[in-house]
């Protein structure tokens, strides 16, 4: 089902689809692992964090409680065109999700958030 427009159900397939891409990816899937975890309870309530996330940065709602920039400047050390491979893979998500309107909104926000973790995380590592 393709949605034309966002709501939590939606936001809720695209971490789905999403995140399936990202475990079985060879380059971020060890690292989500080793910060996840590895059992379906450690996906489910990470996928719900990330849900909560982007209906917050996308309908002003959820109650997401984390601090993204400080979570990924504590990661160990990876290649900064890892994250394009994320954009790629989010990208493509998106697609099996949202129509094209959808998918603009989500990958502008995405694409400042990617730019921003980039500038902090290479200017301490």
């Amino acid at each position: 089902m393709i949605y034309n427009d966002i709501n939590k159900e939606s936001i809720d397939k695209l971490m789905d689809i999403f995140y399936d891409k990202i475990k079985s990816d060879e380059n971020l899937g060890p690292i989500f692992k080793g910060k996840i975890g590895e059992s379906k309870e450690e996906w489910d309530k990470h996928k719900d964090k990330i849900s909560n996330f982007w209906q917050g940065q996308i309908l002003g709602e959820g109650n997401y409680r984390g601090q993204p920039m400080k979570t990924h400047i504590e990661l160990p050390p990876f290649p900064q065109e890892f994250f394009d491979i994320w954009l790629n893979l989010f990208s493509q998500s998106l697609d099996l999700v949202f129509d094209d309107n959808c998918k603009a909104i989500f990958l502008k926000r995405a694409q400042m958030i990617a730019n921003s973790f980039q500038a902090m995380i290479y200017k301490y590592h």
